[in-house]
């Protein structure tokens, strides 16, 4: 995949992520997009580990796994970042 569609793919993955686990989350859509890619990164790792396949393309099983990785990010994410309000 190039690189415009790593970053849609990101978005959505993300944006999906955090509709499927709601909280009050600092950042943007920047911060979203980075999530989903990070997630999509760590969802394949996991994935990959636990032996579900290597996750290659763009489909179904690959957009499944990104939003689970997402999901995992965004929790880490709201431990580090998220209680240091100010």
């Amino acid at each position: 995949m190039g690189i415009i569609s790593w970053i849609v793919f990101g978005l959505i993955a993300g944006a999906l992520a955090k509709f499927l686990f709601p909280g009050d989350d600092p950042g943007g859509c920047i911060v979203t997009i980075i999530i989903g890619i990070v997630g999509a990164t760590v969802g394949g790792f996991i994935a990959t580990g636990l032996g579900y396949g290597t996750v290659t393309g763009f489909n179904l099983y690959s957009f499944g796994v990104a939003i689970l990785g997402a999901m995992v990010v965004l929790a880490i994410y709201r431990v580090l970042i998220g209680g240091k309000k100010e």
